[in-house]
């Protein structure tokens, strides 16, 4: 049977077509099963994979896969998923999109689109500070406050950096992260540091199987950024513009806003690069 997909960049930076992270969606997955899709990521061999599915709660449902496994929320996976929707249905500017994670609300933002995550939980690591900045090649000078495990839907360890340059200098192994996030659900760290007054750098290094890869733009994370900013009682409203992806090659942008009710929003753009399909 011939399955139909797009291809898209996510976070893309100034209208790059080749920026962003890109993410592959396959425009009708009814009749397949889990261990289609599950194979179908694995082919691809993007970060994530989604599939479009019938919703009796929102426009489409919506499962995200990476190679290995799968995730129950997922900021790029979301962002360009609502975008090939609206193209293949001619949907107006507000997306409703049924996760793993529950129904997340997406609308068109300019050239972009923006997610309203689900509200976090946090809570502290069980490394301490000297062992996070180890596992990170850093020293513990370099930590600019309290790592959190903060989960909106992925839980991700959320660690600030006092300067740029200690982002740029962060050096992660499996085997040091792995050891000092086994109270997490899988080794990964997310780092940034400020780089202005609204701006930030950032880096997220997250495993598969039993090597540490790094991410060129990570919705969840800013999500989750977003509730690490709560749980530290930052004053809101805040926005923030943040860079990420230039170590992989792949510069972005990302949007972080929390409003004056303390929602957070995730936003970026999305470009189509292409379509095709498979036959299974």
């Amino acid at each position: 049977m011939r399955r139909e997909y797009r291809l898209v960049n996510v976070f893309t930076q100034g209208g790059g077509r080749l920026t962003g992270n890109p993410l592959c969606v396959f425009e009708d997955a009814r009749g397949l099963t889990d261990g289609q899709m599950q194979a179908l990521a694995l082919q691809f061999n993007l970060s994530e994979t989604t599939f479009i599915l019938p919703s009796g709660r929102a426009d489409a449902r919506v499962r995200i896969f990476t190679p290995g496994y799968e995730m129950p929320f997922a900021g790029h996976p979301t962002l360009g998923t609502a975008h090939v929707l609206r193209a293949l249905r001619g949907l107006g500017e507000a997306v409703a999109l049924e996760l793993n994670a529950g129904v997340i609300p997406v609308r068109a933002v300019g050239g972009g689109w923006e997610l309203q995550a689900n509200r976090a939980t946090a809570r502290p690591p069980r490394a301490s500070a000297e062992e996070l900045a180890a596992a990170l090649g850093l020293d513990a000078s370099d930590l600019a406050g309290p790592a959190l495990w903060v989960d909106s839907g992925s839980e991700q360890l959320i660690v600030p950096l006092a300067t740029a340059d200690a982002v740029h200098r962060t050096r992660a192994s499996w085997e040091a992260l792995a050891r000092i996030t086994s109270d997490g659900p899988r080794a990964q760290a997310y780092v940034f540091a400020p780089v202005g007054p609204d701006a930030l750098l950032s880096r997220f290094f997250f495993s598969k199987a039993e090597s540490l890869l790094e991410d060129p733009a990570t919705g969840s994370a800013t999500a989750n950024l977003g509730g690490w900013y709560l749980a530290r009682q930052v004053a809101v409203p805040l926005s923030r513009t943040i860079s990420q992806g230039e170590h992989p090659g792949r510069p972005s942008t990302l949007r972080l806003r929390i409003d004056e009710d303390r929602h957070v929003f995730v936003a970026g753009e999305v470009i189509e690069l292409g379509r095709g399909y498979v036959d299974l």
